[in-house]
C-alpha cells in the first residue's frame, strides 16, 4: 500500500471538482477531520476547469435560490479566509427578452424573485445600452437585471475551497483512481483504489461525468448524461469595460461573460449532442474535444448580431468540453436509496460553479445530521425511479432537458422525450376519447380531455391556456354528476408483518391503531417535525396495511419507510404500484353508478367515509377506499391490473345514464384548490410542520407510541406560528400559478405555493404561506385592511380565506 493512502477514514469523498472540494470544506467547518478526498488526476481536471464561471441565483424553488445565494455569500468571503484568489466579482447579470412571451416570463420571474427576497428588475433596452454599450439592442423588448449575481474563476474557487478544507484537517489526495466500492448488507464498507483500500463509514460521490460509473461500483444509479458544451474566448475588444454584467440572450440561445477585456461567448442549442460512450475513456482529465463550429454556427450568427464587434475580433481559445445534464435541469444530491451512507453530489447542468458553495454545504449537513437542513426535494436523488436505470431513457430525457435550458419556461410545460413509457391498462381507451396526457415519473397521466373536433394538445401561454374551458367542464361533472379519474400512477405499498402496526406508529404522526377497514390520513415527519411524506394508509387486516402516495414519490417514501423501520422488526415493505390500477369515481352520482356493480352495500351507514373494504366490482376483486382529493362523494378503486379494463368498461356503462365523464389531473388540481387540499412537494414538505400546514387535525401527540418528530411538535405547540398556510382568491381573469408575492397592508409577507382556477366558486385560487413573528392568529389575519397578490409584477386585490372556499364543513364527502 502506498504511504499516502490511509487504511481508514470516516468519510471518503470521490472527486476533486468544485462540489467535492466544497463538501470537504463544509465538513471541515462542521468539525469533521477524519475525511479524505480522492481525485483521480488533479483538482478541477474534470468539468470544473473548463466551466464558464457565471453565477446566477434565481430558480423556481425558494430553497435552491437560497442555496445559490449562499454560494454568492461564501465566494464574497472565501479569498479573505483562505488567502487563495477566487476571481469572484459581483458584477450583476442581464437577461434579454426579444418577445412579449419572454417579457411575460421575466415578469413572472421578477415576482418570484421578489417573493424570495432577491432583486430582479425589468429594465428598458436603453438601460441595457447604457450598461453595456457594445450590445446591439435593436429588437429587444426589455431586459432583466440582477445586481447581486456575479462571476468567478472556477479553478481558483475550487482551490480556495480545497485550501480551506486542508486548513480544517481534511486530507486531499490527487492521482488516486477508485476501482471499487465495498458494501455489506446494503451499507457502505470501504473504497478500493489502485493504491489500496480505505475502510470507511460514508462515501460521497462527487465524480462529475464519472459519477454514474462510480455509482455502479456500489449498485447505485446516478441518472445523468454527459454532453458537449461549447464556448469560446475572444481577443480583447476595444472599449469593453472590465467586469460588465454577464449577459444571457435566451431567445438567441447565447450567453456572454467578460474575460480579460474580451468576451466568453457560449450558448445552449436546441439540438445538443450527447457524449455517447458506455464509460468515460481513460485519459479524459483536462480534456477538450475538437471544436464543432458547424454545430455552433447558428448561435454564432445570433451572437454577432447582438455584439457586432465579434465580427472584427479574433478567437483566442475555443472550449468544447463535456458536462453532465439531468432530465429536469436540476442537479442530484442526497443519500442514494439503494445503499445507506452512499451520498451523491453530481449532474450540475452547467451551473456547478453557481451551485457549488451551497450544494457542498447542503450535502455536508445531510451527511452529518442524517437529513438536509432544509427541503432539498427539487434536487433529491430519490426523485428518480427504476425507469431511470435505462441508459436510453436517461439520454433522451437529459438531452431534452439540456435543450430546454434557454427555451421558454412555459407554465404547465410537458416533456416529450422517451414517451410513452409507463401506461395504465386503459391508456388506449382514454387516448381514443381525446385524452391529452402529461408525463410524470415515467407515467402517461390524463391531464384533460378534448371534446369532439378539438385537438388534445396544449397551446402554451402565460395567460389562461387553451384547455381551461375543457377542464372546467370536467370540474363541473365531478361537482354535479360524476367523473372518473385514472390515478393508476399512485405510488402503492403493502406493509405486512406482526410488527407492522407498531412500526407504522413510530413513523406516522396520526394514530395507526385503528380497526380493520379504517383509512388513516397521516404525515410521516423528520426529526424537526417537518413533513417527509403525506399518505393514506388503509388497514386491510391486523397485520396488513396498504399505503398510497403521490405519483412521483414512490422512491422517496419507500426509502423513508425502509430506512426508518427497525432492522430487527418482523415487517416487510413491498412496492405494488404496478400491481394495481386505480380509478377514482367521484361526484354526487358515484354511489348510484357503483352500487349496481358492487357485491357489497355502499350506503353511508354500511360504508362510511374514511373506511375501506375488499369487495368485488364487476366481478373483480377491488380495494375500495372511500376517500377523496376533490371534495365529493366517491371511492378510490384499487384493482389488480388484469381486471382494470373490465372494471373501467363497467363503470362507464353504468355511469352513462348519470352523465359520467372522464376527467384528468388538471381538473383534480382545480377541484382540490377549492377544498384547500395540500400537495406534498408543492404546498407542504420537510420545511413545514403539520401545524404550519394546517394539518394539525392529523396529529396524535398523545397516542401510546412515540413517533419521529413528536418532540419537535411538542415544542412547536408551545410557540406562536411563524408561518401559516392560508388560501387567497382573486378575480377569475387573473392567472395564478404559484410563487406570486403576498402583501398584507402593503408589506410583503409571503408567497403562494400553488394556484389555479376554482371553476365552481368562480375565482382564481392560491394557497400560500404567510410569514411573520407572532401575529398569524385568526383574529389578526382577519383584521388586516388589505391583502394583495403580486402577479407578474402587478398587484391585484385578494381575499383571504381561513377555510376552504367550497363545502368548508365537508358535508358532501360524507353524504
Amino acid at each position: 500500500m502506498s504511504n499516502k493512502i490511509p487504511a481508514q477514514a470516516r468519510i471518503v469523498i470521490i472527486g476533486g471538482g468544485i462540489v467535492g472540494c466544497s463538501v470537504a470544506y463544509h465538513l471541515a467547518k462542521m468539525g469533521q477531520k477524519d475525511v479524505v478526498l480522492l481525485e483521480r488526476h488533479k483538482l478541477t481536471s474534470g468539468s470544473t476547469w473548463h466551466a464558464a464561471g457565471a453565477v446566477g441565483q434565481l430558480r423556481s424553488s425558494a430553497n435552491i435560490t437560497r442555496l445559490l445565494g449562499y454560494s454568492v455569500d461564501l465566494y464574497e468571503s472565501l479569498e479573505k479566509e483562505t488567502g487563495q484568489a477566487t476571481g469572484w466579482v459581483r458584477c450583476g447579470s442581464l437577461r434579454l427578452a426579444r418577445t412579449k412571451d419572454r417579457r411575460a416570463e421575466f415578469e413572472r420571474a421578477s415576482t418570484t424573485a421578489r417573493s424570495f427576497g432577491l432583486e430582479f428588475d425589468i429594465i428598458t433596452p436603453a438601460d441595457v445600452k447604457k450598461i453595456v454599450p457594445q450590445l446591439n439592442v435593436e429588437g429587444l423588448d426589455c431586459a432583466a437585471f440582477v445586481p447581486s449575481d456575479g462571476v468567478a474563476n472556477p479553478s481558483d474557487i475550487t482551490m480556495a475551497l480545497a485550501k480551506g478544507a486542508r486548513m480544517g484537517g481534511v486530507k486531499i489526495l490527487e492521482d488516486v483512481v477508485v476501482t471499487g466500492i465495498e458494501t455489506e448488507a446494503g451499507v457502505v464498507k470501504a473504497v478500493n483504489t489502485k493504491d489500496g483500500r480505505i475502510a470507511c463509514e460514508i462515501v460521497v460521490n462527487c465524480g462529475g461525468i464519472w459519477a454514474p460509473e462510480i455509482g455502479r461500483m456500489a449498485g447505485v444509479n446516478v441518472p445523468l448524461q454527459p454532453s458537449y458544451h461549447q464556448y469560446f474566448v475572444t481577443e480583447k475588444i476595444e472599449g469593453l469595460a472590465r467586469h460588465i454584467p454577464t449577459v444571457r440572450d435566451t431567445d438567441y440561445q447565447t450567453y456572454f461573460k467578460e474575460d480579460v477585456g474580451g468576451l466568453q461567448v457560449g450558448g445552449y442549442e436546441f439540438n445538443p449532442i450527447p457524449f455517447d460512450v458506455p464509460r468515460i475513456p481513460e485519459g479524459h482529465e483536462f480534456k477538450l474535444m475538437e471544436p464543432d463550429v458547424d454545430h455552433f454556427e447558428p448561435l454564432l450568427k445570433n451572437a454577432m448580431e447582438l455584439v457586432p464587434d465579434l465580427a472584427n475580433v479574433g478567437v483566442k481559445t475555443w472550449f468544447n468540453g463535456i458536462e453532465s445534464f439531468t432530465e429536469d435541469g436540476m442537479f442530484i444530491l442526497g443519500e442514494a436509496p439503494e445503499v445507506k451512507n452512499f451520498f451523491v453530489g453530481a449532474g450540475f447542468n452547467a451551473f456547478g460553479i453557481a451551485a457549488g458553495g451551497g450544494a457542498g454545504r447542503a450535502l455536508a449537513e445531510w451527511i452529518i445530521e442524517g437529513e438536509p437542513a432544509y427541503d432539498m426535494w427539487a434536487v433529491d436523488i430519490r426523485r428518480f425511479g427504476n425507469h431511470h436505470r435505462s441508459r436510453r431513457t436517461v439520454m433522451a430525457r437529459s438531452l431534452e432537458g439540456q435543450a430546454q435550458h434557454y427555451a421558454m419556461g412555459w407554465p404547465h410545460l410537458e416533456s416529450q422525450a422517451a414517451r410513452p413509457l409507463r401506461r395504465s391498462p386503459i391508456y388506449d381507451r382514454l387516448k381514443a376519447q381525446g385524452c391529452s396526457f402529461g408525463a410524470k415519473f415515467g407515467w402517461e397521466r390524463p391531464n384533460w380531455f378534448a371534446p369532439t373536433g378539438v385537438e388534445p394538445r396544449d397551446i402554451y401561454s402565460f395567460d389562461h391556456q387553451n384547455w381551461v374551458s375543457h377542464v372546467a367542464a370536467e370540474h363541473k361533472a365531478a361537482r354535479t354528476r360524476a367523473a372518473v379519474f385514472d390515478q393508476s400512477s399512485f405510488g402503492k405499498f403493502l406493509i405486512e408483518g406482526p410488527a407492522a402496526e407498531a412500526e407504522l406508529q413510530r413513523l406516522c404522526a396520526n394514530d395507526i391503531s385503528k380497526p380493520v377497514g379504517s383509512i388513516i390520513y397521516t404525515q410521516m415527519l423528520n426529526r424537526r417535525g417537518g413533513i417527509e411524506a403525506d399518505v393514506t394508509i388503509s388497514r386491510l387486516d391486523e397485520q396488513r396495511f396498504y399505503l398510497v402516495t403521490g405519483t412521483g414519490f414512490g422512491t422517496h417514501d419507500g426509502t423513508h419507510l425502509r430506512r426508518n423501520i427497525s432492522r430487527a422488526a418482523p415487517v416487510s415493505v413491498h412496492e405494488v404500484t404496478s400491481a394495481y390500477a386505480c380509478f377514482s369515481v367521484m361526484g354526487p352520482a358515484a354511489r348510484e353508478i357503483l352500487q349496481p356493480l358492487a357485491e357489497a352495500d355502499l350506503s353511508n351507514s354500511a360504508f362510511p367515509f374514511a373506511t375501506c373494504q375488499q369487495i368485488f366490482i364487476a366481478g373483480a376483486p377491488v380495494i375500495a377506499a372511500r376517500v377523496t382529493f376533490v371534495g365529493e362523494l366517491g371511492w378510490e378503486l384499487h384493482i389488480p391490473t388484469e381486471y382494470a379494463l373490465t372494471v373501467y368498461e363497467a363503470i362507464m356503462a353504468s355511469g352513462a345514464a348519470h352523465g359520467i365523464q372522464n376527467a384528468g389531473y388538471r381538473a383534480i388540481d382545480s377541484l382540490r384548490l377549492e377544498k384547500a387540499y395540500r400537495v406534498w412537494s408543492v404546498d407542504i414538505g420537510s420545511d413545514y410542520t403539520p401545524y404550519e400546514a394546517g394539518l394539525g387535525f392529523a396529529v396524535r401527540l398523545n397516542k401510546p407510541a412515540d413517533f419521529i418528530g413528536r418532540d419537535a411538535l411538542l415544542k412547536a405547540k408551545q410557540a406562536p406560528l411563524s408561518k401559516r398556510l392560508v388560501t387567497f382568491s382573486v378575480d377569475p381573469s387573473v392567472v395564478l400559478l404559484g410563487r406570486e408575492t403576498i402583501y398584507r397592508d402593503g408589506k410583503r409577507i409571503g408567497w403562494l405555493t400553488s394556484g389555479g382556477s376554482g371553476h365552481t366558486v368562480g375565482r382564481s385560487i392560491g394557497l400560500g404561506y404567510l410569514r411573520s413573528d407572532g401575529d398569524l392568529d385568526d383574529a389578526s389575519l382577519r383584521a388586516a385592511n388589505n391583502y394583495e397578490l403580486e402577479v407578474r409584477t402587478r398587484r391585484v386585490p385578494a381575499t383571504l380565506h381561513l377555510e376552504p372556499l367550497y363545502d368548508a364543513a365537508g358535508a358532501r364527502v360524507r353524504a
